[in-house]
């Protein structure tokens, strides 16, 4: 009976030194699967709401908001543009919120370069950044820094490029 016990007490140490360790590190690469795909669920969702605002521009065309430099709006016109460059701003700063980190994995860094890539696009416009600073009031301080300081660079010394399309 004595080595039964002994077994038994063995095979409980094996367990612990073994089973116990091989349980953490299966429970830890489960949570970050678990939140590389929630990650990526938040990505998709963004680009989806980046998809519809894009939508929603194509159907408001008479304010060229593709065509650099745009032509004179009306008063009604420049209206519309403003709500859809809030939209536009509402978006960016999500997207900051929900993806960007000082220190990024690499598929972090490449989701955010995307969103980093259309802050830029539509900071080359003129007519963005003059918008910009009334869109800012009351956003995500880190958010209005970074999106003040893309527009600056973008704008460059000699101006935005040509006709580049923000889509």
């Amino acid at each position: 009976m004595e080595s039964l016990k002994d077994w038994l007490e063995l095979l409980s140490y094996l367990v612990t030194v073994i089973g116990l360790p091989f349980a953490i590190v299966a429970f830890q690469l489960e949570q970050r699967k678990e939140r590389r795909n929630e990650r990526d669920e938040i990505f998709r969702q963004l680009s989806d709401e980046y998809a519809n605002f894009l939508r929603l521009a194509l159907e408001h065309s008479d304010l060229h908001l593709f065509r650099q430099p745009p032509p004179p709006l009306d008063s009604e016109q420049n209206e519309r543009k403003q709500v859809l460059f809030g939209l536009l701003v509402s978006l960016f700063e999500r997207a900051f919120l929900l993806l960007y980190e000082e220190r990024m994995a690499p598929g972090m860094r490449r989701q955010w370069s995307s969103w980093e890539d259309y802050m830029r696009e539509w900071c080359r416009r003129g007519d963005f950044r003059a918008a910009l600073p009334g869109l800012l009031r009351g956003e995500d301080e880190a958010f209005r820094r970074l999106i003040e300081r893309f527009a600056r660079e973008e704008a460059g010394p000699a101006g935005p490029p040509a006709q580049k399309s923000p889509a």
